[in-house]
């Protein structure tokens, strides 16, 4: 009996991550008691749900 197959995504992250990439997802930075915004350094409230100044969002 074979086992359990992985999944595509669990194939393609562990081939991308045997090559040097990063397949964590990305959130948000922090500074202080602030969300800073990974792709442009915009700095929000706690409470925040996208970037106001970009639009980015988890």
């Amino acid at each position: 009996m074979s086992s359990a197959q992985e999944s595509d995504d669990a194939l393609l992250d562990e081939f991308l991550e045997r090559r040097g990439h990063d397949t964590a997802p990305e959130t948000w930075d922090r500074s202080y008691n602030k969300k800073q915004c990974p792709d442009c350094g915009g700095l929000h409230e706690t409470d925040a749900v996208t970037c106001s100044v970009c639009g980015w969002s988890p």
